[in-house]
């Protein structure tokens, strides 16, 4: 099956001087820029944090829906411009929308899959985004820059510290790209062991598309269910894999070295995870520890450089993503459980112990830490859905906002480079709230 598959990949690929053109945005592209929330956590380390000022007041600016459901993040350049895909039967189903005034950019139509994957943006608003089978780039006016072949569909791809794009698909296809041109800059790596002549010539070849449903926290169908951690400075690439005949999802620490003739290597992998890895990895500011819960309500904390473990707290449910983590160790724990509180834990180095918690709330969103400590995230409100801004360091609410006339969760908090609240709900609205009029 996945012989088959990779042939066909490698065939492409020998072509990608002609799928692979870069039409330019006039600047070079580059990977993520000050003031921005590029990716689907933020950064490369998937931190939910910003270097942006968060606003201590909040104010509705602007209200737009995409047509269906959204599964995913929203993304935001340097320059404000917001991407977002989303679950459309017709039409598009990527748009990208100003920062200001909510006016749509461009949009269009991609393949399956594309609704639940975070497109990626660079330091020019360039974006890049899979579907099934393939890996795009536009640039800011919604222009194709280049199209190349993967084998799967692309997860939300990162930036390594050389500036190339790691892009590891559902498959587990590790691919490094170059963002200009769209050429791989080493060789494919594979996660899941692909088949040898040894275990027969008879495979049928699965569609890019195929496994897709069971990426909800992984399954053999889809190895790769989350979005890569990168340490920029070693190069160590951070996933959770499911490979074939285990019973759960592994973390897995590899290493690209960048330079001339970098070739992917394994450095370890972590199966002790009761139930699997469920979310995507989360590095602390250091890089020097991973963060991933288990499919039992554990938060693991384990050494970055080794796999071992360090030490594990239950929280009695998984949340849907990775914590919120500051430069001195608080963690800020997403939406789930029984009673949905907003609390915080800190990471004591060999331990982890309560920081604060806000039970009077029940959040229904993701939260986004902004560099000056204040926190935004959803909660449920008397009225519904509920932008709320906290203090980072105790809890505290600062403020409250109304969303109008939404039900249901947030799918993902994002924040501008003016510290504006993102808030998209999995009905599809995008909700933009900003600092109160002068």
């Amino acid at each position: 099956m996945r012989g088959a598959r990779r042939a066909a990949v490698l065939t492409a690929t020998a072509a990608l001087a002609l799928s692979g053109c870069g039409g330019g945005s006039g600047d070079t592209d580059g990977p993520y820029s000050a003031g921005a929330w590029p990716g689907r956590h933020s950064d490369a380390r998937n931190s939910n944090t910003t270097v942006s000022e968060g606003l201590d007041d909040v104010t509705s600016s602007w209200t737009r829906a995409t047509g269906s459901a959204v599964g995913s993040p929203p993304t935001v350049a340097p320059n404000g411009q917001i991407t977002i895909t989303s679950a459309t039967d017709a039409g598009c189903n990527i748009f990208s929308y100003q920062m200001d005034n909510g006016r749509k950019r461009w949009c269009t139509r991609l393949g399956p899959g594309v609704a639940d994957i975070s497109p990626v943006a660079d330091n020019v608003a360039n974006v890049y985004v899979g579907e099934a089978g393939g890996l795009f780039s536009f640039n800011e006016h919604g222009q194709r820059r280049w199209r190349i072949p993967v084998s799967g569909t692309p997860r939300t791809a990162q930036f390594a510290g050389d500036g190339s794009l790691v892009v590891v698909t559902h498959f587990g296809q590790v691919n490094i790209v170059d963002p200009q041109t769209g050429m791989l800059r080493a060789p494919l790596f594979d996660l899941v062991p692909i088949p040898t002549i040894a275990d027969g010539t008879d495979i049928p070849r699965l569609d890019p598309d195929h496994g897709l449903a069971g990426c909800f926290g992984g399954s053999p169908d889809c190895p790769v269910a989350t979005t890569p951690a990168i340490d920029q400075d070693t190069g160590r690439i951070f996933t959770t894999v499911w490979r074939s005949g285990a019973d759960r999802a592994a973390l897995v620490a590899l290493r690209y070295p960048g330079g001339d003739n970098p070739v992917i290597t394994e450095e370890w992998s972590n199966v002790d995870l009761p139930g699997g890895a469920t979310t995507s990895p989360v590095l602390s500011s250091d890089a020097t520890t991973a963060y991933v819960h288990d499919g039992e309500g554990a938060l693991w904390a384990v050494d970055a450089e080794t796999g071992r473990p360090r030490w594990s707290h239950d929280l009695g449910y998984t949340p849907a993503t990775g914590p919120a983590v500051t430069e001195d160790g608080l963690l800020v724990v997403s939406a789930g459980g029984p009673s949905g509180a907003l609390f915080a834990l800190r990471d004591t180095g060999d331990g982890v112990e309560s920081a604060w918690e806000r039970d009077d709330v029940r959040q229904a969103g993701v939260p986004a830490l902004t560099a000056n400590g204040r926190g935004y995230t959803v909660v449920q409100g008397d009225g519904g859905l509920t932008a709320l801004v906290f203090d980072v360091a105790d809890g505290r609410t600062l403020d409250e906002e109304t969303l109008p006339e939404t039900t249901g969760f947030s799918v993902g908090t994002a924040v501008g480079p003016d510290g504006q609240l993102i808030a998209t709900t999995v009905r599809g609205e995008i909700h933009v709230l900003d600092g109160p009029e002068d």
